[in-house]
C-alpha cells in the first residue's frame, strides 16, 4: 500500500528527514529507507527505457546497451563485461534504461523535487518525494537472490553481488517476474554518483506500472506531497544548507546552473 502524506510546512517535512531508526546491535541509528524527488506531483514513475521506447522495451533495450558499449568502451572499459555496469554508465549519461534513479539522502531527494527547468512555474504545481524500504522490497526477492545478499553481510545489493547470481537480463526478467526487483547501489566511478548518494532499482520487464507494484506489494512505501507554496521556501532553505546544483552536480555545468537560479528573478 502506497501511503500518502501531503505537506504544506517545514515542520511536517521532519517525518521525512528522520527516518534513520536505532539498531540496537550497532548501537547506532540506520535507516533503510531510499528517495526519490519529483518535480511535478502529477507524473507517474517510469523507466527512462519505457518513456522513449514505449511497448518496444524488451526488445529494443538489447540493441541500445549494444551499441552503447560499443562506443562507450573507450572511455570506459570496464563496462563491456557488465551489463549492470552498462546500464548504470549509460544511465548517468542519458541512455534510456530500465533503471530507475533512487538516493539514499532525503536532502538529495528534496533538491530534484524542486529542481525546476522553467522556475517560473515552481509555485504552478505540486512537487513530490518517494521513499521506499530496501528490505521490504528485498523480502519479496527470490530464494537464490536472498542468498546472495545475506552472504554478502549487506542490506543491498552492488554490481559484483549481482553479478555472482545473474549477468543475463533474460534471466533476470524470467526471476523477478512482476513480484520482485533488485535495488542497487553503483560503485562510485564518478563523483555525481558519491555527491547523489545515487541507488538504482533495476525493474524488470515484467513490471509494467511500477506505482501499482508498490501498491499491491509493500506497506513501508510513502509518497510525500510538498505544496506548490512551500517550494520557494524549501528550495532557499537548501541552498542555505549546502544542498544545490554544484553539489549534485560537481562540474562547471552544475555551478553555472546553481548561479543561473541564484540570480533568478521573480
Amino acid at each position: 500500500m502506497i501511503r500518502e502524506v501531503r505537506i504544506k510546512t517545514v515542520e511536517e517535512l521532519m517525518p521525512l528527514l528522520a527516518g534513520d531508526e536505532y539498531a540496537p546491535e550497532l548501537k547506532r541509528y540506520r535507516s533503510s529507507f531510499v528517495y526519490r524527488g519529483v518535480s511535478d506531483s502529477s507524473f507517474r514513475m517510469f523507466t527512462s527505457l519505457r518513456r522513449n521506447c514505449r511497448e518496444l522495451s524488451r526488445e529494443l533495450e538489447p540493441s541500445i546497451l549494444k551499441n552503447y558499449t560499443k562506443y562507450a568502451v573507450l572511455e570506459e572499459p570496464g563496462i563491456e563485461g557488465s551489463v549492470w555496469m552498462q546500464m548504470i554508465s549509460g544511465q548517468h549519461h542519458g541512455l534510456p534504461t530500465r533503471l530507475l534513479d533512487w538516493t539514499h539522502s532525503p536532502l538529495v531527494a528534496l533538491h530534484f523535487a524542486t529542481e525546476e527547468e522553467d522556475m517560473g512555474t515552481m509555485d504552478k504545481h505540486d512537487c513530490m518525494v518517494w521513499k521506499i524500504d530496501i528490505p521490504e522490497l528485498h523480502s519479496l526477492l527470490p530464494d537464490k537472490y536472498q542468498k546472495a545478499i545475506d552472504s554478502s553481510r549487506s542490506k543491498v545489493f552492488s554490481v559484483d553481488t549481482l553479478s555472482a547470481v545473474t549477468s543475463d537480463l533474460s534471466e533476470y526478467d524470467e526471476d523477478m517476474g512482476s513480484r520482485s526487483m533488485v535495488i542497487i547501489e553503483p560503485p562510485s566511478t564518478e563523483p555525481r554518483i558519491v555527491n547523489q548518494y545515487s541507488f538504482f532499482a533495476i525493474i524488470p520487464s515484467g513490471i509494467d506500472d511500477i506505482e501499482d507494484y508498490l501498491d499491491k506489494n509493500t506497506q513501508n512505501t510513502v509518497k510525500y506531497i510538498i505544496d506548490k507554496e512551500l517550494r520557494w521556501q524549501l528550495r532557499d532553505m537548501l541552498d542555505s544548507l549546502n544542498m544545490s546544483e554544484r553539489i549534485v552536480f560537481p562540474s562547471l555545468d552544475g555551478i553555472s546552473r546553481w548561479i543561473a537560479r541564484h540570480y533568478y528573478v521573480r
